[in-house]
Order: C-alpha cells, then structure tokens, then sequence
C-alpha cells in the first residue's frame, strides 16, 4: 500500500495528515472549517484517495493559514506515498459538469510545480468561506507537490458549484494521474527521473 503521513506545527497551524493512495476515498476531515472540510471530502472520494486529516488553525485570526498548510501537508503526504513514481501514469485530466458548472481540469506529477487558473467566481463568499482561498489551496498543493495544474472553468453562475466541480476534477484527476499501470515499473519519464 502506498501510504504517506504529514505532521505540521507551527505558530498557525497543527495539522496531522495520513493519506492511502491505494483506498477507497474513505475520509475523516477536521479543519474547523465546514464548507472546507466538504471540499476536501469531495476531492478524496473521487480521487479514492482515503485522507485522515486534522488541522487546528488561527480561524480566529483568518481561514488562510489553516487552508493553505492542509494542502502543504495533503501535497507531501501524496509525495512521500509516491515515492520514485515507478509505474504511474504521471498525468490525469476530466471534464466535470455540476449542474451549471463545467470544469476542466489537467495534471502532471512532473517535479514541476506550475498553476494555471482560469476561475471567475461570481461571489466573494460561500457561507464565510472567502473564495480566494480555492486558489490558494490549488497554489500550496501544486508548489509542494510539484504539480504542474490546469483548472479552467468552461461555464458556471453558482459559486458552490464551481468550488465543487473543482474539487471533484481535481480528484479525479488526479486519480488517473497516480493510478499504478500493471506490471510497469519504469518511471515515466525519458530522463529517468521526476
């Protein structure tokens, strides 16, 4: 099984964070954050990734910190479980409606962090949830992963729904990108290394 585990403590944060690339997308989420801990769920159940993650942050101060360390620690905790990459498809792409909204989504576990972001949000806000955040999160998640992501948003009037979609292609995405080709364990990639 390949498994990685995060544990982060600083003056804003303390998170823990478990991950099982080979799971089932069963989760056990506490950010303190509602709306946010409903995204993450999302992004491990279509990614079938199963997250145990618990983050104790400054909200009182700002949801930023504890929004911007989980994707550190989820990032790190995919790499660790990665490993030398052997055997993977290394990229993962999905087209996802959600009722109003149309997402695509495209990645590559290169070594190369690198964010693309075409998102338009309607609204500032979902709940108390400042949308900014979304990119914010994808940001830390594609630095510390080395991801090179591609999120565009193709049609959408509903913020929640957009948020979602993301979230889900995201998982999706990633799914394929990690998923482990039979009996094939080159790394994937003409220099050997990523």
């Amino acid at each position: 099984m390949r498994k990685g585990k995060v544990e982060r403590n600083t003056k804003e944060t303390k998170i823990s964070c478990e991950i099982n690339l080979d799971g089932a997308g069963q989760s056990k989420i506490s950010t303190q954050i509602g709306f946010f801990d409903h995204m993450l769920e999302l992004l491990s159940h279509h990614s079938l990734i199963d997250i145990d993650l618990k983050c104790e942050g400054d909200t009182n101060v700002d949801l930023h910190h504890s929004v911007e360390d989980t994707a550190y620690a989820i990032a790190l905790a995919i790499n660790k479980a990665l490993d030398d990459k052997k055997g993977i498809n290394r990229y993962g792409f999905c087209l996802l409606p959600m009722d109003d909204a149309l997402i695509r989504v495209a990645l590559d576990f290169s070594g190369r962090s690198f964010l693309s972001w075409k998102v338009n949000f309607p609204t500032n806000r979902v709940g108390n949830f400042d949308l900014e955040l979304v990119r914010e999160f994808f940001n830390a998640f594609s630095t510390n992963s080395g991801t090179t992501l591609h999120v565009e948003m193709l049609d959408g009037f509903n913020s929640h729904h957009i948020s979602e979609a993301i979230f889900k292609a995201t998982g999706k995405s990633i799914k394929m990108a990690i998923e482990k080709n039979k009996g094939v364990e080159i790394i994937p990639s003409t220099k050997g290394s990523l």
